[in-house]
């Protein structure tokens, strides 16, 4: 996905002059290309996000379209005071991108982990959130970020996650159907798409064949297919790398408050807690469930409230 975002980041930049790319000390040879093309259109502030942060607001104020790169966690927590005051604010058109969202960096410890990033940034008003699954739907989605008129957040992974076909692109602030089905619905947002689609074929050779969506955006929520889905299905099963606060299945539970026909919605992923240590992220996907065993018997419990009762899955809405 990060290739995929260098390359797209060029083809912006060739169209746009106004495009400017600032690093945290970050990217080295991912985008070399492009500091050899550009020059002084790109910056690397050092290891001070906080600052980079305030330098794409005043670039973005004189006609800029700056985007400010970084890992997740630092692109986010370490400078959330100056993208809500000088970015948010002001609703600045600056692209903040997290390299490596949720865990891809798990073997780094807590300092490097991101389980809370899309939720920092939809706490903004204003803010798009974006988390693609995979280096084609980025590539969908990059020109149409750059024509946003204010601040995006937006996660992506790390290098080889596999593409998965799509009757159509990737649109912004729509949900991209992955599988049509029936009975359940399965929403996944960032890379975990690419595990749900595994997860769909070990399913369908039980008969089970779930409604599947890639919610790559996550702030604003698509509600017209959440609607949709309202009177389709009785469950949603929502896959997400990211605590519980502030990610998909927040949002899905805030949109089924108080909605007669609201599907009730099974979220599997991540508890409310910190990931100590320094996992592999196979590892740490497979204890919370977030790998292909996981999105697989959660859907089978989702079909089965008695089995849901007794493994104590999460309820929300």
């Amino acid at each position: 996905m990060r290739k995929a975002f260098a390359q797209g980041l060029i083809r912006a930049a060739e169209e746009d002059e106004r495009i400017v790319f600032l690093t945290g000390d970050l990217g080295f040879r991912v985008f070399d290309d492009f500091q050899r093309r550009f020059g002084p259109r790109y910056i690397n502030v050092g290891v001070a996000e906080a600052q980079m942060m305030c330098a794409a607001a005043g670039l973005a104020l004189e006609g800029w379209r700056p985007v400010a790169y970084s890992i997740a966690s630092f692109a986010t927590a370490r400078a959330f005071e100056q993208i809500r005051i000088s970015i948010t604010y002001p609703r600045l058109p600056v692209l903040i991108v997290g390299a490596g969202g949720g865990f891809f960096y798990a073997h780094a410890g807590v300092t490097h982990h991101a389980g809370d990033d899309l939720g920092l940034m939809s706490l903004l008003p204003g803010m798009t959130v974006v988390a693609p699954g995979s280096g084609e739907e980025l590539a969908d989605l990059l020109p149409q970020i750059f024509r946003l008129s204010g601040p995006c957040y937006l996660r992506i992974g790390g290098f080889g996650e596999p593409a998965y076909p799509c009757a159509e692109p990737a649109t912004l602030e729509r949900a991209r159907l992955l599988r049509e089905g029936e009975d359940l619905a399965l929403l996944t947002t960032g890379t975990l798409a690419g595990v749900a689609l595994q997860a769909l074929d070990v399913l369908a050779r039980e008969g089970i064949r779930p409604i599947a969506y890639q919610v790559h955006t996550v702030k604003p929520l698509d509600l017209a297919t959440l609607d949709g889905l309202a009177g389709r299905v009785r469950t949603l099963v929502i896959a997400e790398e990211h605590v519980p606060t502030g990610g998909l299945s927040a949002g899905v539970a805030h949109w089924a408050t108080g909605r007669p026909d609201a599907p009730q919605v099974l979220r599997v992923g991540p508890p409310d807690a910190l990931a100590l240590g320094n996992p592999t992220l196979g590892r740490l996907r497979r204890e919370v469930g977030c790998d292909v065993d996981g999105l697989v018997r959660a859907c089978r419990q989702a079909l089965d409230p008695g089995r849901r009762h007794r493994a104590g899955m999460a309820v929300a809405g």
